[in-house]
Protein backbone atom coordinates (compact mmCIF):
# COMPACT_ATOMS: atom_id res chain seq x y z
CA UNK A 1 0.00 0.00 0.00
CA UNK A 2 1.13 3.47 -1.02
CA UNK A 3 2.11 5.59 1.48
CA UNK A 4 -0.53 8.68 2.52
CA UNK A 5 2.34 11.63 2.31
CA UNK A 6 5.77 10.90 0.87
CA UNK A 7 7.27 14.59 0.49
CA UNK A 8 11.03 14.91 -0.95
CA UNK A 9 13.29 17.66 -0.28
CA UNK A 10 9.87 20.45 0.16
CA UNK A 11 10.98 23.75 0.16
CA UNK A 12 8.95 26.83 0.49
CA UNK A 13 10.23 30.84 -0.16
CA UNK A 14 8.15 33.67 -0.26
CA UNK A 15 9.33 37.49 -0.50
CA UNK A 16 8.38 39.96 2.54
CA UNK A 17 9.50 43.18 1.47
CA UNK A 18 12.70 42.98 0.02
CA UNK A 19 13.76 39.74 1.79
CA UNK A 20 12.91 36.18 0.85
CA UNK A 21 11.39 34.16 3.29
CA UNK A 22 12.90 30.40 3.77
CA UNK A 23 9.63 28.82 4.79
CA UNK A 24 11.00 25.28 4.37
CA UNK A 25 14.38 24.32 3.56
CA UNK A 26 14.35 21.05 2.49
CA UNK A 27 11.66 18.78 4.16
CA UNK A 28 11.86 14.60 3.64
CA UNK A 29 8.69 12.89 5.49
CA UNK A 30 6.98 9.58 4.64
CA UNK A 31 3.08 9.16 6.81
CA UNK A 32 2.04 5.50 6.05
CA UNK A 33 -1.53 4.95 6.40
CA UNK A 34 -3.01 3.75 10.12
CA UNK A 35 -0.24 7.07 11.48
CA UNK A 36 -1.58 9.27 14.11
CA UNK A 37 1.62 12.00 13.26
CA UNK A 38 1.44 15.16 15.60
CA UNK A 39 3.17 17.69 13.96
CA UNK A 40 5.30 20.48 17.25
CA UNK A 41 7.47 23.27 16.65
CA UNK A 42 7.58 27.09 17.55
CA UNK A 43 5.64 30.26 15.95
CA UNK A 44 8.17 30.92 12.51
CA UNK A 45 9.32 26.84 12.33
CA UNK A 46 7.35 26.01 9.04
CA UNK A 47 4.84 23.35 10.43
CA UNK A 48 2.01 25.87 9.22
CA UNK A 49 3.54 26.24 5.62
CA UNK A 50 3.86 22.07 5.98
CA UNK A 51 0.61 21.65 6.69
CA UNK A 52 -0.62 24.29 4.19
CA UNK A 53 1.13 22.46 1.52
CA UNK A 54 -0.03 18.81 2.35
CA UNK A 55 -3.37 19.99 2.37
CA UNK A 56 -2.76 20.94 -1.34
CA UNK A 57 -3.75 24.43 0.17
CA UNK A 58 -0.76 25.72 -1.40
CA UNK A 59 2.11 24.48 -3.63
CA UNK A 60 5.64 24.29 -2.84
CA UNK A 61 8.24 26.38 -4.77
CA UNK A 62 11.09 23.18 -4.97
CA UNK A 63 10.64 19.50 -4.24
CA UNK A 64 7.60 16.28 -4.72
CA UNK A 65 4.86 15.22 -3.35
CA UNK A 66 3.62 12.53 -3.51
CA UNK A 67 -0.46 12.15 -1.78
CA UNK A 68 -1.69 8.22 -1.78
CA UNK A 69 1.00 7.15 -4.44
CA UNK A 70 0.47 9.84 -6.76
CA UNK A 71 2.62 13.35 -7.30
CA UNK A 72 0.57 16.32 -6.92
CA UNK A 73 2.74 18.96 -6.30
CA UNK A 74 2.34 20.03 -9.92
CA UNK A 75 -1.69 20.23 -10.21
CA UNK A 76 -3.86 22.75 -11.28
CA UNK A 77 -6.01 24.40 -8.19
CA UNK A 78 -8.95 22.82 -9.72
CA UNK A 79 -7.35 20.08 -9.60
CA UNK A 80 -6.23 20.26 -6.22
CA UNK A 81 -9.42 20.82 -4.98
CA UNK A 82 -10.62 17.82 -6.01
CA UNK A 83 -8.83 15.79 -3.88
CA UNK A 84 -9.21 18.13 -1.13
CA UNK A 85 -12.93 17.49 -1.43
CA UNK A 86 -12.42 13.57 -2.21
CA UNK A 87 -9.55 12.25 0.04
CA UNK A 88 -8.94 15.04 2.85
CA UNK A 89 -10.56 15.84 5.80
CA UNK A 90 -9.50 19.59 7.65
CA UNK A 91 -10.57 20.61 11.16
CA UNK A 92 -9.30 23.85 12.13
CA UNK A 93 -8.83 25.82 15.66
CA UNK A 94 -11.57 27.72 14.23
CA UNK A 95 -14.92 25.95 13.46
CA UNK A 96 -15.57 27.68 10.64
CA UNK A 97 -19.83 26.29 10.69
CA UNK A 98 -22.11 28.10 9.11
CA UNK A 99 -24.00 30.05 12.01
CA UNK A 100 -27.31 30.01 10.41
CA UNK A 101 -27.51 25.90 9.84
CA UNK A 102 -28.22 22.98 12.13
CA UNK A 103 -25.47 20.67 13.01
CA UNK A 104 -26.76 18.37 10.38
CA UNK A 105 -26.84 20.75 7.82
CA UNK A 106 -23.15 22.22 8.56
CA UNK A 107 -21.52 18.01 7.97
CA UNK A 108 -23.67 17.17 5.14
CA UNK A 109 -22.03 20.64 3.08
CA UNK A 110 -18.96 18.58 1.74
CA UNK A 111 -21.33 16.25 0.29
CA UNK A 112 -23.73 18.48 -1.40
CA UNK A 113 -20.09 19.83 -3.09
CA UNK A 114 -19.63 15.95 -3.86
CA UNK A 115 -22.75 15.23 -5.65
CA UNK A 116 -24.19 12.51 -2.79
CA UNK A 117 -28.21 12.44 -2.44
CA UNK A 118 -30.08 14.11 0.21
CA UNK A 119 -31.17 10.89 1.41
CA UNK A 120 -27.67 9.74 2.10
CA UNK A 121 -26.15 12.99 3.28
CA UNK A 122 -28.82 12.83 6.11
CA UNK A 123 -27.88 9.60 6.98
CA UNK A 124 -24.37 9.76 6.96
CA UNK A 125 -24.23 12.94 8.25
CA UNK A 126 -26.38 11.39 11.31
CA UNK A 127 -23.73 8.45 11.36
CA UNK A 128 -20.52 10.41 11.49
CA UNK A 129 -22.47 13.09 14.22
CA UNK A 130 -22.95 10.18 15.96
CA UNK A 131 -19.39 8.65 15.88
CA UNK A 132 -18.01 11.88 17.78
CA UNK A 133 -20.66 11.34 20.51
CA UNK A 134 -23.32 14.36 19.53
CA UNK A 135 -26.05 12.96 17.38
CA UNK A 136 -28.79 14.03 19.41
CA UNK A 137 -27.64 18.17 18.81
CA UNK A 138 -28.16 17.42 15.03
CA UNK A 139 -30.66 19.86 15.03
CA UNK A 140 -28.65 22.42 16.66
CA UNK A 141 -27.03 25.61 15.46
CA UNK A 142 -23.72 26.70 16.36
CA UNK A 143 -24.84 28.99 18.59
CA UNK A 144 -26.39 26.56 20.88
CA UNK A 145 -23.62 24.52 21.37
CA UNK A 146 -20.65 24.81 23.32
CA UNK A 147 -16.67 25.10 21.42
CA UNK A 148 -16.29 21.74 22.11
CA UNK A 149 -19.34 20.46 20.82
CA UNK A 150 -18.81 22.66 17.55
CA UNK A 151 -15.55 21.27 17.31
CA UNK A 152 -16.81 17.39 17.08
CA UNK A 153 -19.56 19.09 14.18
CA UNK A 154 -16.45 19.99 12.43
CA UNK A 155 -14.27 16.46 12.95
CA UNK A 156 -17.80 14.67 11.78
CA UNK A 157 -18.27 17.36 8.68
CA UNK A 158 -14.22 16.15 8.05
CA UNK A 159 -15.11 12.37 8.21
CA UNK A 160 -18.25 12.28 5.93
CA UNK A 161 -16.68 11.67 2.25
CA UNK A 162 -13.99 8.68 4.25
CA UNK A 163 -10.80 10.96 3.85
CA UNK A 164 -7.44 8.82 3.43
CA UNK A 165 -6.10 11.51 5.49
CA UNK A 166 -6.98 14.00 8.92
CA UNK A 167 -5.59 17.22 8.97
CA UNK A 168 -6.09 18.94 12.40
CA UNK A 169 -4.57 22.44 12.55
CA UNK A 170 -4.94 23.28 16.91
CA UNK A 171 -7.75 21.79 16.80
CA UNK A 172 -7.62 22.19 20.40
CA UNK A 173 -6.50 26.01 20.41
CA UNK A 174 -9.98 27.31 21.46
CA UNK A 175 -10.82 25.19 24.07
CA UNK A 176 -10.88 24.59 27.65
CA UNK A 177 -8.89 21.92 29.02
CA UNK A 178 -11.39 18.94 29.69
CA UNK A 179 -13.10 19.98 25.81
CA UNK A 180 -9.49 19.53 24.58
CA UNK A 181 -9.66 16.39 26.37
CA UNK A 182 -12.57 15.26 24.70
CA UNK A 183 -11.81 16.23 21.05
CA UNK A 184 -8.31 14.35 21.41
CA UNK A 185 -9.66 11.27 23.06
CA UNK A 186 -12.05 11.03 19.45
CA UNK A 187 -8.83 11.61 17.47
CA UNK A 188 -7.16 8.76 19.30
CA UNK A 189 -10.50 6.48 18.72
CA UNK A 190 -10.53 7.03 14.93
CA UNK A 191 -7.09 6.19 14.61
CA UNK A 192 -7.26 3.32 16.86
CA UNK A 193 -10.52 1.52 16.48
CA UNK A 194 -11.07 3.35 12.73
CA UNK A 195 -8.02 2.94 10.92
CA UNK A 196 -7.77 6.37 10.03
CA UNK A 197 -4.65 8.62 9.60
CA UNK A 198 -4.54 11.50 11.06
CA UNK A 199 -1.78 14.88 10.58
CA UNK A 200 -2.20 16.91 13.75
CA UNK A 201 -0.48 20.47 13.97
CA UNK A 202 -0.12 21.66 17.78
CA UNK A 203 2.61 23.82 20.18
CA UNK A 204 0.74 22.25 22.72
CA UNK A 205 2.85 19.16 24.56
CA UNK A 206 -0.13 17.53 26.10
CA UNK A 207 -2.14 17.52 22.91
CA UNK A 208 0.95 16.39 20.65
CA UNK A 209 1.25 13.44 23.43
CA UNK A 210 -2.06 11.77 22.08
CA UNK A 211 0.43 11.01 18.83
CA UNK A 212 2.20 8.29 18.11
CA UNK A 213 5.11 9.74 15.94
CA UNK A 214 5.98 13.05 16.92
CA UNK A 215 7.51 15.34 14.03
CA UNK A 216 9.05 18.67 15.50
CA UNK A 217 9.70 21.36 13.25
CA UNK A 218 12.27 24.20 13.36
CA UNK A 219 13.55 26.65 11.16
CA UNK A 220 12.08 25.34 8.26
CA UNK A 221 13.59 21.72 8.88
CA UNK A 222 12.48 18.57 10.81
CA UNK A 223 14.71 18.58 13.59
CA UNK A 224 13.04 15.52 15.46
CA UNK A 225 10.90 12.64 14.59
CA UNK A 226 10.20 9.52 16.86
CA UNK A 227 7.66 7.18 17.98
CA UNK A 228 5.58 8.23 21.29
CA UNK A 229 6.95 5.14 23.08
CA UNK A 230 3.84 5.93 25.76
CA UNK A 231 1.38 5.48 22.96
CA UNK A 232 3.07 2.99 20.97
CA UNK A 233 2.36 0.95 23.80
Amino acid sequence: MAAVVEVRDLRMEYAMGSDTVHALRGVNLTVEPGEFVAVMGPSGSGKSTFMHIVGLLDTPTEGTYRFEGAEVSGLSADERADIRGRRLGFVFQAYNLLPRTTALENVELPMIYAGTSEAQRAAIALEKLDMVGIAQLANHHPNQMSGGQQQRVAIARALVNDPGLILADEPTGALDTKSSQDVMRIFSRLNEEDGMTIMLVTHEPDVAAYGRRIVTFRDGLITGDAINERRAA
